[in-house]
């Protein structure tokens, strides 16, 4: 019988001098700074024991070796996505809710798609789903409000997320179910858009103002959570990630990631991220989940040890939070969810007991009281956790600095890294500093670390598209000329996408680069990366192989099928890419 639990301590027998895998004769590239290339690896009990030549490699090889020509082909340590949600993006999908299906819909393909959901699910109270786009609905001078819904479906409560996930559109019998009237006080962590004179709520409900609407309707099933993270999950090992992080969970999403661990069938690292309140849902438990609970959930492959903020909201609806006004306003400077106050004491707790805190901060008004935290933090508790400062939408060039001063992730999101129709319409009201969105060459130019987070599903989960566009900043497909901001070079990126995703983790010390004693986390391209033009090409690249701590979790060409070492997803991973490549 095959030990299923071939757990190493201190006191257990070592294993025998022999390798489970040999990769044999590829263009290795490492990230280890002092061997940046080797020609072969060596792989057992999960860890890499050998990284070098064709020769050394070969030292180790048994009988019972698994051996590969990797016949030239590039390779390199997996990729890191550092915040991504698979269950705001399949959740609703699979729980049979309203999806509209286009990127940017407009103002009359977002009715017609309500119009045939409530035709097609007679028997459902609900209506809810998503997304709508606000500037299309200013470009058809048409404001989104509740009366808009309830001019063509007034009998049923209807719900739509905006594609940001910073808003959502409610007509009144939604609005009424929830209890949100004109006596209803906004939430902490966001507001209800209101009439100016009568104080009645408009429909739009800003950042954790929505999760009234969450808390109303019946829960997504937990068949659908589990759905959406195994498919999620599966679909980025297929194009090489090894490590990412899910931000906003509860206790049915860490339930459902548990679920599908204790099966096998998790073939990335997961950090969990706990909501702090009612952000995007209601979030049970939290308080039990912070104390201790989260580390029920403790595996090789799961922690639940940070905690998700929305420090301020989005473009689209203005609300970021700015050091200044708003273009075109006087004082209108964004929503701050929370007082300084809160985020100070919150920041130094959460740090004492070993928990990462991931601020959502747009604006460069919320990455500045987030770094002020993060060094007040610091002055009381010492060196600590590494927080991570998601988005980092728009930065002040006085904080640049702070991020590599204060040990603080600078977490970047790919969907405005390039010129497209969604980036220029949904960020037009930041007029001209939409040039300064998404400022990594600063960053790194002042010695900080940045990582890449998907977002998905604001934008795609192919970490491919992002990739290119962190070296370009041009649009992959070529559908607009332009550049958006500052490249950086490919060697960056990949450090970007490897090295620093696992120093965000913590885990630096054992991933992120194919080092002898790491974790053999690995993966085989179809192209050499830095041989190649990006723009256009880098985009396309496709994943051969998947491995992640000696196990492989994605062989599309079937390399190791009838060995030890075969795959056990031998099933064709699902395919998130917006468009055909």
């Amino acid at each position: 019988m095959v030990n299923s639990n071939p757990y190493l301590s201190t006191n257990a027998p070592q294993p025998v001098d022999g390798a489970d895998l040999v990769l044999l004769s590829g263009k290795i590239y490492t990230v280890d700074d002092i061997h940046p290339w080797a020609e072969a690896v060596v792989i057992r009990q999960g860890k890499f024991i050998a990284v070098g030549s064709n020769a050394e490699a070969e030292q180790h090889i048994t009988q019972t070796t698994i051996v590969r020509d990797l016949q030239g082909a590039f390779a390199m340590p997996g990729l890191y996505d550092m915040h991504t949600h698979p269950d705001l993006a399949l959740g609703p999908q699979y729980s049979d809710y309203l999806d509209v299906g286009l990127e940017t819909p407009t103002a009359e393909e977002v009715k017609q798609a309500i119009l045939n959901y409530a035709n097609a699910n007679p028997d459902r109270e609900w209506i809810f789903g998503k997304h709508f786009v606000h500037y299309n609905f200013r470009k058809a001078g048409i404001e989104p409000h509740r009366k808009w819904l309830d001019s063509f479906i007034p009998d049923r409560p209807v719900a739509i997320m905006d594609r940001q996930w910073g808003s959502c559109m409610a007509n009144s019998k939604a609005l009424e179910l929830a209890g949100i009237n004109e006596n209803t006080p906004d939430p902490n962590n966001g507001y209800i858009v209101r009439e100016p004179l009568s104080q009645t709520p408009t429909g739009i409900l800003v950042d954790g103002a929505y999760a009234m609407i969450a808390a109303a309707m019946p829960p997504p099933p937990q068949t659908a959570l589990e759905r959406a993270y195994r498919e999620g999950a599966r679909f980025q090992s297929s194009r090489g990630v090894v490590a990412t992080k899910y931000v906003h969970v509860c206790e049915n999403r860490l339930n459902a990631l548990r679920s599908i661990d204790v099966a096998g069938d998790l073939p990335v690292r997961v950090e969990a991220a706990i909501s702090w309140q009612d952000d995007i849902f209601p979030v049970k438990r939290r308080w039990e989940l912070l104390a201790g609970e989260r580390h029920f959930y403790r595996s090789n492959r799961i922690n639940a040890n940070a905690v998700k903020f929305h420090f301020d909201g989005t473009a689209e609806p203005r609300t970021s939070y700015f050091l200044s006004p708003w273009p075109n306003e006087a004082s209108w400077r964004g929503s701050l969810n929370l007082t300084p106050e809160h985020i100070k004491e919150m920041v130094t707790d959460m740090d004492r007991r070993g928990i990462r805190v991931i601020a959502h901060c747009t604006g460069d008004g919320a990455s500045d009281i987030f770094l002020d935290a993060v060094e007040d933090c610091r002055r009381r508790n010492g060196a600590g956790m590494r927080h991570q400062c998601a988005h980092s939408t728009l930065l002040h060039e006085g904080n640049l600095s702070r991020f590599a001063e204060l040990d603080v992730i600078a977490e970047f999101s790919p969907v405005g890294w390039y010129p497209s129709d969604f980036t220029i319409g949904a960020r037009s009201a930041y007029g001209d500093r939409l040039q300064e969105v998404f400022n990594v060459r600063g960053v790194l130019d002042e010695g900080g670390v940045t990582v890449m987070g998907t977002d998905w599903p604001v934008s795609s989960i192919d970490p491919w598209i992002g990739f290119e566009a962190l070296v370009t900043r041009e649009n992959p497909w070529g559908e607009m000329d332009g550049k958006l901001g500052r490249p950086i070079t490919i060697e960056e990126a990949i450090r970007m996408l490897t090295i620093s995703g696992a120093y965000s983790m913590g885990i630096e010390d054992s991933a992120g680069s194919i080092t002898v004693g790491k974790t053999a986390d690995l993966i085989v391209l179809d192209q050499n990366l830095l041989d190649i033009d990006p723009s256009g090409q880098l985009h396309k690249t496709e994943v051969r192989l998947t491995v992640i701590d000696g196990e492989v979790v994605n062989d599309p060409e079937n390399w190791l099928e009838n060995t030890t070492m075969a795959c056990r997803f031998d099933t064709p991973a699902p395919d998130f890419r917006p468009v055909a490549i």
